[in-house]
């Protein structure tokens, strides 16, 4: 056998230098350091004292123990190299890697970055949480002004006093997960024997909050997004399924099966931004595809809205391709709505309606009325697409929509406000007017139907429209060709337009509050339309007796509450009342003159 070296020997025990300071420093070798290939010492410095050399000798044998029992850490590296290291191996999805690059560069690095990988320990972890928890900035507690910019420069009322925020819980949990994964990568690496991770505290996980919206707001949330009816649909169907934004926008028109018996929608991609590539389609956030059941109402909603996209289409002389996008800004359905601009969109009319609520809370809203209406959560957790809380009934793409989903689907349908009526373009337009060229062709739209302008007047001319109504003489060009495409206005000549004569249709109902009471059924199944200021807002069918006063002036409050406006508002709305197998209306009837 060959003898050991001095080296070699001097090594195996460890050394004990003396410093210029009079301290001792310890030095132990723990082998070849896997990052940087170099040989790895562990060492330690001793206070000089009388007791020094005693402490240098006890500490060289701990150190000893740990190289023999390999709890020792076997590199110098640096948290700064780790992190590196793992999220350069990181397998989850390119989202998820940006986050944690982002939470490594601002506040893991700044703090953590120069330890080395065996000095970190829970009591640095549970002062770096606790600082995080203190002030976002890490700031010293000292009044200091934040600056608007680094660079040199005149402040302003933007450069403000620091005031310390803390950072999210949710946030620093984020990170507490960061590094947890990265040491457990350590210790399977060899580079540690002993995870320091697993005794650090980090804060607890929020308690969960929905907070949904009511019913009431849904009503309200629903009846204004219907006055685009595209937009109305995608509201709706996300409400009724609770499927995720990104989801919602990569549906296409081929995964949606309208059939008797067998309604579903299939989500087998989604859209989701990846750094450096933009908004792409890619696998579900849980790699996991779903068909999930829809009710009968949401089934008619789709089936209007392909309906819709194909007679667009075809006015274009296009053709609705049959994998294209359900939700799409495209004529043919060639391109897929962002999830960013539907939130954008949904933000903006909710701010307008005076709601305080999100996009993804009607995921909330769909599992709360689905669990509220004795769904069990198995079923609640595959129609959401959830990895956790439930087993997914719903999995892979041959899954067959289960018996209990089926009945999920009817009793969500049930609890849906009132869908409104789609309306015309003509009159959406007039009613809501967006741009000049509208507000000017609404304008005169009034006129002609007060009889301001009656048929055979001149139409007024284009430069008359442009002074009256400060626009420019294009805008009111426009306008006239808008009310020629709503056969408002006929063209005689080049630039002569005059009132068209309004088409003939049968006499209208009486909108009067005496029902007669002759030649009509008694509580039959009814026709209904429940329309405000002209704009028609709801369409349903009930058993009620049109004779009876009392009777629709009920079904009437009812509607009005299902349409999200308060009782006292009844008197601005009127319902029709007709026979299903009659085209006219048997009468109008308008709240004045009744009582509940």
């Amino acid at each position: 056998m060959a003898r050991r070296t001095a080296a070699g020997q001097s090594r195996a025990r460890g050394s004990i230098e003396a410093l210029p300071s009079g301290a001792l420093r310890v030095s132990v070798y723990a082998g070849i350091d896997p990052v940087t290939g170099r040989r790895h010492y562990l060492k330690e410095i001793i206070k000089a004292g009388p007791k020094a050399q005693r402490e240098a000798e006890a500490a060289r044998s701990r150190l000893l123990a740990e190289v023999a029992a390999k709890r020792s850490p076997r590199t110098s590296a640096t948290v700064d190299q780790l992190l590196e290291r793992y999220l350069d191996q990181f397998a989850g999805s390119p989202t998820t890697l940006d986050l944690y690059r982002t939470h490594v560069r601002n506040h893991i690095l700044p703090v953590l970055g120069h330890v080395k990988v065996g000095q970190l320990d829970a009591e640095i972890l549970d002062s770096f949480y606790g600082e995080l928890r203190r002030c976002r900035r890490r700031c010293s507690g000292r009044r200091t002004i934040e600056h608007r910019v680094a660079e040199a420069h005149e402040c302003d009322g933007r450069c403000v006093p620091h005031q310390c925020k803390p950072l999210a819980v949710t946030t620093i949990r984020h990170i507490h997960f960061i590094l947890s994964g990265a040491y457990k990568r350590a210790v399977r690496w060899r580079w540690l024997a002993v995870n320091p991770m697993a005794q650090a505290e980090p804060p607890a996980a929020p308690k969960p909050n929905p907070q949904p919206p009511s019913a009431a707001q849904a009503a309200r949330i629903v009846t204004e997004s219907w006055s685009d009816p595209d937009w109305g649909a995608l509201v709706w169907t996300a409400m009724t399924t609770g499927v995720r934004r990104g989801e919602m926008c990569a549906v296409r028109v081929s995964s949606v099966d309208l059939d008797g018996g067998r309604e579903t929608v299939w989500l087998r991609r989604a859209i989701r931004r990846e750094p450096g590539a933009g908004w792409i389609e890619a696998d579900l956030k849980t790699h996991q595809q779903r068909r999930i059941a829809l009710d009968a109402e949401t089934v008619e909603v789709l089936r209007r809205h392909i309906e819709r996209l194909r007679a667009r289409a075809a006015a274009l002389g296009l053709e609705y391709r049959t994998d294209g996008y359900l939700f799409s800004g495209s004529p043919d359905g060639s391109t897929f709505l962002t999830p960013d601009s539907v939130t954008q969109r949904y933000d903006r009319m909710v701010k307008r309606l005076g709601i305080e609520t999100t996009i993804h809370k009607l995921r909330h809203y769909s599992a709360t009325e689905l669990i509220a209406g004795g769904v069990d959560p198995r079923t609640v957790a595959g129609r959401l697409g959830h990895s956790g809380g439930g087993t997914t009934t719903l999995k892979a793409y041959t899954a067959w929509v289960s018996e209990a989903d089926q009945r999920a689907a009817k009793g969500l349908g049930a609890g849906m406000p009132q869908r409104p009526a789609d309306v015309a373009e003509p009159d959406r337009i007039r009613a809501a007017p967006r741009f000049p060229y509208q507000v000017v062709a609404a304008a005169i739209a009034r006129q002609i139907t007060e009889g301001v302008l009656a048929a055979g007047d001149a139409a007024p001319p284009a430069a008359e429209l442009a002074a009256r109504h400060e626009v420019s003489l294009a805008t009111a060009k426009r306008s006239l060709v808008l009310l020629t495409e709503w056969g408002l206005l006929e063209r005689l000549g080049h630039d002569v337009l005059r009132v068209a004569a309004p088409p003939s249709a049968p006499a209208a109902a009486s909108a009067s509050t005496e029902l007669p009471s002759t030649s009509m059924p008694r509580a039959a199944l009814l026709s209904l339309t429940v329309r405000r200021h002209g704009t028609t807002v709801a369409q349903f069918s009930t058993v009620a007796d049109p004779t009876n006063g009392s009777d629709l002036y009920q079904v009437l409050a009812a509607a009005v509450a299902r349409a999200g406006a308060e009782t006292g508002q009844i008197g601005e709305y009127e319902m029709d009342v007709r026979l299903p197998s009659e085209s006219a209306a048997l009468l109008t009837f308008v709240a004045s003159g009744w009582t509940s």
